[in-house]
């Protein structure tokens, strides 16, 4: 199964205040078949998103100096499989973060896409670390 594949149809939140980045991730991921939500830039506009639009999200941990924890709390509390993409190394994290998967930027959007293949239950390519 390719990447493409692995990707079609899966509902996926952006929420991320970079715009480039942000656009780039989006554009990327719709040409590999995912139907994308965002990118959201604020913690406000991504509490109030409504839960049943999406399957899954990626999470930027800093949202213009805001932390985004609360939304990955409701994630959480809702049962919604999400990602965080950030900057910040793993020792930034809280203990009730650390099962969360994580693609440090710069990221490869391979290992975006493999792990969102994954969280959407479908078959993905794993992707060697480097």
């Amino acid at each position: 199964m390719t990447q493409q594949q692995s990707l079609e149809n899966c509902r996926v939140l952006i929420i991320e205040d970079e715009y480039f980045l942000g656009d780039d991730l989006a554009n990327a991921l719709r040409s590999l078949g995912a139907h994308v939500i965002g990118p959201v830039p604020e913690l406000d506009e991504a509490m109030a998103e409504e839960h049943d639009g999406f399957d899954v999200a990626i999470v930027d941990i800093n949202l213009r100096g805001t932390s985004a924890y609360p939304i990955a709390d409701k994630l959480m509390r809702l049962g919604k499989p999400f990602i965080f993409a950030t900057g910040y190394s793993a020792d930034y994290l809280p203990d009730r973060f650390h099962h969360i998967h994580r693609c440090e930027k710069p990221y490869e959007l391979e290992n975006v896409t493999a792990a969102l293949g994954a969280l959407c239950g479908r078959e993905h390519r794993a992707c060697v670390a480097a």
